[in-house]
């Protein structure tokens, strides 16, 4: 089994400046990257938030010419760390888009992809909602990425709702799981904790969620708190409320150890039909 490693949360503000989002980020990485972090991953929409769905249409980009993954794929490969780009918008015709996560490995090479599967259509009340399907093409594949450490999950944001995703993926041989996100302040403030602290405990993973933070000029909040949670359920680090990072030690036989004392894994059955 790998030994300990250090992991970073990377948390932003991301409004519709691209180049300053990037910029930003990018000095808290190579801090990140000061501090030890071999992997450090990045919130969804790290380097871009629109203010309506519509716009990342105007503004798409295809994954060999994004700013965002040419630039940070270039980081990687200078500091020599393992870096999660937490979600970019991909344009994939004149109508639609991916939210799409990658991982980089520490020479800088895109070694798994995940397309959001499960997209953020609700309505919150006081004028506040949001529509991810007008112009979002949901994934369609879990998946998986081999990491010096162990197996990753990948997930993205709505996610985090849908735990038959994350057992799928510890039952498929996941160790840690990623959820970059934007929470918004409302739903952050009410669910975030107790669902990572509940995704980890139910999986025996750990949890590496960094989220965006703050409010945008045009009213936009997001809850920030990026977590790094243990399989036992134990929050190691917590983003706060302000841009920055977080970073901690990450022990791959705590797995083990807590799948051994819960094997909730093994312990699966087939629902019996209604009668």
């Amino acid at each position: 089994m790998a030994g300990m490693f250090r992991a970073a949360c990377i948390q932003n503000c991301a409004a519709d400046d691209l180049r300053a989002n990037l910029a930003e980020v990018s000095t808290l990485v190579t801090a990140a990257a000061r501090d030890g972090a071999a992997l450090i991953c990045l919130p969804e929409y790290f380097c871009c938030i629109e203010q309506s769905d519509r716009r990342y249409l105007a503004h798409g980009y295809g994954e060999e010419t994004h700013p965002a993954v040419l630039h940070f794929r270039d980081r990687a490969a200078a500091l020599g760390v393992w870096l999660l780009l937490g979600s970019v918008c991909l344009r994939r015709d004149q109508a639609h888009v991916r939210n799409r996560s990658m991982l980089l490995n520490a020479a800088g090479e895109i070694v798994a992809r995940y397309d959001k599967m499960h997209l953020f259509d609700v309505e919150l009340g006081a004028g506040e909602s949001y529509r991810e399907s007008d112009t979002v093409v949901p994934g369609e594949e879990m998946t998986l990425a081999a990491t010096p450490w162990g197996l990753l999950g990948m997930s993205i944001c709505y996610d985090l709702r849908f735990a038959y995703l994350y057992r799928a993926l510890a039952r498929a041989g996941a160790t840690f799981l990623t959820v970059p996100a934007a929470f918004t302040q409302q739903t952050g403030a009410a669910h975030w904790h107790v669902l990572l602290r509940a995704r980890a405990i139910e999986t025996g993973c750990y949890v590496i969620a960094p989220g965006q933070c703050g409010v945008r000029p045009w009213g936009r909040a997001t809850y920030g708190h990026s977590l790094i949670v243990d399989p036992w359920g134990v929050v190691l680090a917590d983003g706060g409320t302000e841009p920055g990072y977080v970073i901690a030690e990450i022990d791959p036989a705590a797995v083990t150890e807590a799948r051994r004392r819960i094997p909730a894994l093994h312990h699966d059955r087939a629902m019996p039909p209604m009668p």
